[in-house]
């Protein structure tokens, strides 16, 4: 009945620096983009890699992302091939990694942040 999660989505300060980050960096490819009927969102676009979607969001006034832990969705995670050469190219296109890389068991982790702060995770299994 219950076939997969099919995107999430993630609300951002400005769209067009959110879809540039998302597919500069990660390689997300654009779906689509509209301007919606409902009153507090301003637009949205859906963006794709492999079968991963996210939903970008640019919603009128939204509150500024938190600074710690508190109770809800808490980061994403995305499976890289190799975390070393990972880590190479996102200093490439300026963005520092602000936790790790670490050992977990049998895989490395490590942590980066979107253009709003948001916390992204890269692992290695």
């Amino acid at each position: 009945m219950f076939k997969r999660i099919d995107h999430v989505e993630i609300t951002t300060s400005d769209i067009d620096r959110a879809i540039s980050f998302y597919t500069e960096v990660f390689g997300f490819v654009l779906k689509e983009r509209f301007k919606p009927s409902a009153p507090d969102i301003e637009e949205i676009a859906f963006v794709t890699l492999n079968d991963t979607m996210l939903e970008l969001l640019q919603e009128k006034g939204p509150a500024p992302a938190a600074t710690g832990p508190q109770i809800g969705y808490r980061m994403m995670a995305i499976e890289v091939g190799d975390m070393d050469q990972a880590i190479e190219f996102l200093k490439r296109k300026g963005i520092n990694v602000v936790w790790g890389p670490v050992t977990m068991g049998k895989s490395r982790r490590a942590e980066i942040t979107d253009p709003d702060g948001l916390k992204i995770e890269l692992r290695q299994w």
